[in-house]
């Protein structure tokens, strides 16, 4: 992830968790960038994080998650939407090997 991509992101994350001061800000982008790779891994795949889309809400999630100590609970909360993002990135890529649609 980019530096520029990174400080949108790290606005974004502010304002979800309603942050005005800079003193946590390394710490924030430390935790967007394991949001990242946690996101990439479990996917197998990379994303595109500036687009408004599925892959940056959950990204957003995970860091609030994370944030607040309750990373242990957003599997679970999330399910149904990770299911569907990886079900989504499976699809794609059966599709770009197969290269039929």
């Amino acid at each position: 992830m980019d530096e520029a991509l990174l400080s949108v992101l790290l606005e974004e994350l502010k304002g979800t968790l309603r942050i005005t001061w800079i003193d946590e800000d390394a710490e924030l982008k430390k935790i967007i960038k394991r949001a990242e790779a946690y996101l990439q891994d479990l996917c197998s795949t990379s994303f595109d994080f500036s687009k408004e889309d599925q892959p940056k809400t959950l990204l957003l999630e995970r860091c609030r998650y994370v944030y607040n100590n309750a990373a242990d609970e957003f599997e679970k909360n999330f399910h149904h939407e990770l299911s569907r993002l990886i079900f989504k990135v499976g699809i794609k890529q059966v599709v770009i090997e197969d290269g039929t649609v």
